[in-house]
């Protein structure tokens, strides 16, 4: 039953083009004529959702399928979510403007902890109930994805299934399993119990969590002997096979990313201590040139965007960078499309690769330092110097670049207040070396971003057991950078470090986080990730009336024998692998790239074998 969204509506909220709809490539159904209604869930705003990679390539590869019909849901911007409790109307799918509780599945994508909230919002919207175990038969199962996912727990009281792993790979198994199970009219718990038989699939209502006196975690076990004790994720092995959507969705307004998105390879070599996605998206797996430039001329061809980006954890990495994007450029220069590679790594940054970039016209150069000494460098395993920086540096200069940004961290583990004012003298030195290169010549004045974010420990890292810098510790931090950044070429931004710590609460937490997370719901948040949104009160409130000390998740060190939140979920890398990086950190002694040497973190258990053909590589 179709809700009734009226243009009166539409015209009174900001951006309507958010909700109506009917974008080019959109897919379209007779929804009479399939068995599995299954609706992919953003859980934030349209322009974010729709620049995302992965819900681009799972809605257009579950809609593959005859039998299943995959629509959109983005978080409604707070001016609409106004509008639908004045109608009385259900929040409502793209595609066809339906109810989203008339659905099968809700497939929900955790990119980053912050939106958790907004899951909630989508599903009070939608008039289904929050806690899985109030649900009744004719509510739609509700299941999550994505690198949030990969410590379940905080969210586990509202989600029915997980699918831990690559969706491409899971998901039709798990819609085989639902339209059988469906077919044969199982009820509820029924079709859960089947889904959890699904290599990657974790139903958190069949295991049990019992604590120590310290609020430590006692043990964790499922049910009985007929679910999964540790939940693998599940990977494409060949991603040139792999289903990659060559006619997206075009958006009629300004999206975050408005441009062709191909992905180059999965996974990172090079074993950042701090960096969640370099672990959990182990081995390292290569697309071809080939592959690669049948995608980019086909996505342009099929969207008409006059922009190429080439994605990945780390872009320089590819091992066939240099050839693809000269055959991209010489197919593209003509029709004045531009080439982005974001991700570049400063000690792999080239003259010829700056070349190519620039063919079309400049975009901004971003470098991610890291650390400003090169002891905490060398702690979390960057693998770059200052050299590799003023290299990189001088090649964009030289160029005619005069506006780049610097990417540093701060509160790392091992970090004193040497490692914080060395960014500051960092930042100074490339200004220098921009008057050095450019002196005699006509330039543009050097626009220098100097940018500092706030670590956050996260699960499946060496760092997984380390504890966050306190809120006062990392605003001292950012006052002294205020301080000792005097030039007036430079520009200085800091993330919330009230919005840091509440990341790291989320991301370590157990079980007992769920009931807060509902409570500061209750308490009004939502679009916790956007700073004129974000209300620290509300949480802090929260966490008093649920009785839990957030400081225990987030500013405490864990040890190395405690069972953890995530302890269930098997990634490929090895605990014993992460304890060994993580006591190298303490020795500031680097671990070799993947490339040049295989370090044994597990990861090739996917692969039978080593991740790279050292002959190609």
């Amino acid at each position: 039953m179709k809700n009734k969204v009226t243009d009166e509506i539409l015209k009174n909220v900001e951006k309507p083009a958010r909700y109506v709809g009917n974008e080019w490539n959109m897919v379209v159904k007779n929804v009479a004529k399939v068995d599995i209604r299954f609706a992919f869930a953003f859980p934030d705003v349209y322009e974010i959702g729709m620049s995302n990679l992965g819900m681009k390539i799972l809605y257009h590869w579950i809609n593959e399928r005859e039998d299943t019909y995959c629509e959109r849901i983005f978080a409604p911007w707070l001016d609409m979510e106004e509008k639908i409790k004045e109608n009385d109307i259900e929040l409502f799918t793209l595609e066809t403007k339906d109810p989203i509780s008339e659905f099968d599945i809700i497939g929900f994508t955790f990119q980053y902890e912050m939106s958790f909230t907004n899951v909630l919002n989508i599903l009070n919207l939608g008039r289904i109930p929050l806690l899985a175990n109030d649900r009744f038969e004719s509510d739609p199962l509700i299941c999550a994805g994505g690198p949030a996912t990969y410590n379940p727990e905080p969210m586990a009281d509202f989600i029915d299934f997980y699918v831990i792993g690559e969706g491409e790979y899971v998901i039709n198994k798990v819609l085989d399993v639902y339209s059988e199970a469906k077919s044969k009219g199982l009820k509820r718990d029924e079709k859960l119990k089947l889904l959890s038989q699904i290599p990657g699939v974790y139903v958190p209502k069949f295991y049990t969590v019992e604590y120590n006196d310290d609020l430590t975690i006692k043990s964790f076990k499922p049910i009985s002997n007929e679910f999964q004790k540790k939940i693998k994720k599940q990977i494409i092995r060949d991603i040139d096979k792999v289903y990659f959507p060559e006619k997206p969705i075009v958006p009629y307004i300004d999206v975050v990313h408005n441009r062709v998105m191909i992905e180059l390879f999965r996974g990172c070599i090079r074993g950042c201590r701090f960096c969640q996605a370099g672990f959990i998206y182990r081995p390292v797996r290569e697309r071809s040139v080939e592959k690669l430039k049948s995608l980019a001329m086909n996505q342009q061809k099929n969207t008409g965007y006059d922009e190429i980006s080439l994605l990945s954890l780390s872009t320089s990495d590819y091992s066939y960078i240099e050839e693809l994007t000269e055959e991209i450029m010489d197919k593209m220069e003509d029709k004045n499309v531009n080439l982005s590679l974001p991700s570049l790594r400063i000690d792999s940054f080239s003259m010829n690769l700056m070349k190519k970039v620039q063919k079309v016209r400049k975009s901004s150069l971003t470098f991610a330092p890291e650390a400003g000494s090169q002891r905490l460098r060398d702690a979390i395993n960057k693998g770059v110097n200052e050299e590799d920086l003023f290299n990189s540096a001088k090649f964009a200069f030289e160029g005619g670049w005069s506006s780049l940004k610097l990417y540093f961290m701060i509160g790392l583990p091992t970090e004193e207040k040497s490692d914080v004012s060395d960014i500051a003298k960092l930042s100074d030195k490339v200004v220098s070396l921009y008057k050095d290169v450019t002196r005699g010549k006509k330039v543009k004045r050097l626009n220098l971003t100097v940018s500092t974010s706030s670590f956050v420990p996260k699960a499946f890292t060496p760092f997984q057991w380390e504890k966050q810098d306190s809120i006062d510790g990392l605003n001292e931090k950012q006052d002294l950078l205020k301080t000792l950044l005097k030039s007036n070429r430079i520009k200085y931004t800091w993330h919330n470090n009230e919005t840091s710590f509440l990341e790291a609460v989320l991301a370590r937490g157990d079980r007992k986080i769920g009931k807060v997370i509902l409570q500061a719901f209750r308490n009004g948040s939502r679009f916790d990730s956007w700073g004129e949104y974000f209300n620290y009160e509300n949480w802090t409130n929260a966490f008093k009336d649920c009785d839990v000390d957030p400081e225990f998740y987030a500013n405490r060190k864990r040890q190395y024998d405690e069972i953890l939140p995530w302890d269930h979920i098997d990634i490929g890398v090895t605990k014993n692998f992460l304890i060994s990086e993580n006591k190298k950190s303490t020795e500031n002694i680097l671990t070799e790239n993947c490339k040049d040497f295989c370090s044994g973190c597990g990861a090739t258990v996917f692969e039978g074998g080593l991740c790279f053909d050292k002959d190609k590589s």
